[in-house]
């Protein structure tokens, strides 16, 4: 793609633009941009949902500009509040840091980790002064705050705020002013965070930032964002295997819109994947994913451990336990939490009830079930959780 090609694609993508006119002039120019990205590290785990704004980032970064990936180790000492209904716990500067350093060792999966600038956001918040602190928050009102849906909804239902928090949009503003952006990209829910930024540095004399607003990719549930703590994410660094099985549970609703923002697939090939096979478009997909995050190479055994596992075989490598031979006997409820593969008896019924459990490939749906003797194979036996969760136990 030439120049003009490059940002009718990023301008495509974005959800909004704060000021197109702006940044179209911006990209047209010959100036190395400084393009400013942020990351809260209180989950140190990127998932695909993370990769769409990263993946036009891999765009301006080859497009020559450079991209600052700014790693809020101070205000994630006060947590984000973005869509929050109670304040969050704080984390400890050491547990920022760390948890920073694995976010920079991902997302350079997608940048070019020696073209790609990382700064703590610590360098320089935790050098500002009171008086500096005081000047700062005189640049915002708290009724320009409380413009935040997510503190407008506390303040309404008289949830408390605490003023920590108040801090936090004009902190991550403020670290617009002190790399002296020139862009900023992040997701819908880091609009009014970033456009604090553009408006902070306008009252420090700056060129405001213009601001591209990528969209939240759904998750596995189909229903809320893709999220950690929602347990609805394929994490970009997990094994192959559980990413082509993650994508093979994608709602078929939801299917093209991953292959658009996740994916270089042109669309009129996803397209025709999807009208004609929704399963093998699910298939592409899972490859895709494994192909950009782990290397063709890893696809073939991932896809056939899928394979297998769906026809009821028992994969190779699974985790193994041992067990004295006088607790053959147990009641397999209770076997189930003896290894671990539930939380609860009531979860070990209703798995045996719903047909989620195996011994040995055979199901299990009585829960009066003994496990003894006769289930052996070899002094051994393989208990399956679902599709995917196995555990060897030997008995001595």
């Amino acid at each position: 793609m030439d120049k003009n090609e490059q940002i009718e694609l990023i301008i495509r993508k974005a959800v909004q633009i704060f000021n197109e006119d702006s940044l179209r002039e911006k990209l047209k120019s010959k100036q190395k941009l400084v393009i400013k990205f942020g990351a809260d590290p209180s989950r140190p785990d990127l998932h695909l949902g993370h990769t769409v704004p990263l993946r036009v980032l891999k765009l301006l970064q080859d497009m020559g500009h450079e991209i600052v990936f700014v790693i809020g180790d101070f205000t994630a000492m006060i947590g984000d509040p973005s869509g929050k209904s109670k304040t969050r716990p704080q984390l400890t500067f050491e547990e920022t840091r760390q948890s920073g350093e694995t976010y920079f060792k991902q997302v350079t999966k997608i940048l070019d980790k020696d073209k790609t600038k990382i700064a703590y956001n610590s360098e320089w918040l935790s050098k500002l002064n009171f008086k500096d602190i005081l000047e700062l928050t005189g640049k915002y009102t708290v009724a320009r705050l409380l413009e935040r849906d997510d503190f407008h909804n506390r303040f309404t239902h008289n949830t408390p705020i605490g003023v920590h928090e108040f801090m936090y949009p004009l902190m991550q503003g403020y670290d617009s002013v002190a790399i002296k952006a020139d862009i900023e990209i992040g997701g819908t829910d880091q609009t009014f965070n970033l456009l604090v930024g553009r408006e902070l540095q306008k009252d420090y004399g700056q060129t405001p930032q213009d601001v591209i607003v990528f969209p939240l990719l759904v998750g596995l549930d189909g229903k809320e964002k893709m999220s950690k703590s929602l347990d609805n994410y394929i994490g970009i660094d997990e094994d192959p295997f559980t990413m082509f099985e993650k994508a093979m549970k994608i709602p078929d609703a939801c299917l093209e819109v991953y292959f658009q923002l996740t994916t270089d697939i042109p669309t009129n090939v996803y397209k025709k994947w999807i009208e004609e096979d929704i399963v093998h478009a699910h298939q592409e997909f899972g490859k895709e994913i494994i192909r950009l995050y782990h290397g063709e190479e890893f696809i073939a055994e991932a896809v056939e451990k899928y394979r297998a596992i769906a026809k009821g075989a028992i994969p190779d490598n699974i985790k193994e336990t041992v067990l004295n031979k006088e607790e053959l006997g147990l009641p397999l409820i209770e076997l189930l939490l003896k290894i671990e593969l539930v939380s609860s008896k009531s979860e070990a019924k209703r798995l045996i009830e719903q047909n989620g459990i195996k011994i040995n490939g055979k199901r299990e749906n009585s829960i009066a079930k003994v496990v003894d003797h006769d289930d052996l194979e070899n002094g051994s036996l393989v208990v399956q959780k679902g599709k995917n969760i196995f555990i060897k136990i030997k008995f001595l």
